[in-house]
């Protein structure tokens, strides 16, 4: 239970950091508003590498399906964990989501006018609706992200100081941050990035019970897309780990 709570906690600090710079670049009247998608990609960075560091030392720090299930896949994750460690992650994400709502909550008003902006607050939608696209889009991100988290744990990345012996994975969250921003920077064009169901699904659930001010349907139209991408694309990524070492 003391895991599935860490799991919890750290996609709570997860999801109020990284939907929160997605208000504070978006809605109007904030004072970072404009600041664009560099910015935004950092700041998700950034809100993985906080939730890792609180949940790290506890449970490992997953705060996503789609990490627990490629982990697991791989042998390196009981499966009788992944449903308790999924549903932590679950909840944490739709209340960090309901946190940024009560933070911002007089920006989202001054927005009202915007239903688009305001659910790109709390989840993804394709910039170009194209859903096949968009799934192999997830896919192939996320299987960058997990198969590079997989490969973090390997002996090569491994080293030794005195009688510890540690994986770079292992002693800090920066190379997960790098991955997290350059997958951003340079595959979040079209859909995003999801990479993350508890990022998005448990967000957009909060979007659609949240007593926002003018705001549209949660997309759920395409919702199955970040979370069945994500998913294949970490058992994709388990799979070709195995294969390659």
């Amino acid at each position: 239970m003391e895991k599935y709570l860490f799991e919890f906690i750290g996609t709570l600090i997860l999801v109020l950091l990284g939907d929160g710079v997605c208000a504070a670049t978006s809605l109007n009247h904030s004072k970072a508003k404009g600041a664009g998608w560099v910015v935004i990609a950092l700041g998700w960075g950034l809100a993985v590498m906080m939730g890792v560091l609180v949940a790290g030392p506890v449970s490992g720090a997953h705060l996503n399906p789609a990490v627990t299930l490629g982990l697991a896949v791989a042998g390196s994750f009981p499966w009788a964990d992944v449903c308790g460690y999924i549903v932590g992650q679950m909840l944490g994400g739709f209340l960090g989501a309901c946190l940024v709502w009560v933070f911002y909550k007089d920006h989202y008003k001054a927005t009202a006018d915007q239903p688009d902006t305001i659910l790109g607050t709390f989840c993804t939608m394709p910039a170009i609706p194209n859903a096949w696209r968009n799934f192999l889009c997830e896919v192939i991100a996320t299987c960058l992200l997990v198969f590079v988290i997989l490969a973090l744990a390997t002996e090569g990345n491994a080293f030794q100081v005195g009688p510890v012996s540690a994986s770079t994975g292992a002693i800090g969250s920066w190379p997960v941050t790098c991955l997290i921003m350059a997958i951003g920077m340079s595959l979040g064009g079209t859909t995003g990035y999801a990479l993350n169901p508890a990022r998005d699904l448990s967000p957009r659930c909060a979007h659609a019970v949240l007593p926002i001010a003018g705001k549209r349907d949660s997309g759920w139209g395409y919702s199955w897309i970040p979370v069945a991408g994500p998913m294949a694309g970490a058992a994709l990524a388990a799979a070709l780990y195995l294969l390659v070492f």
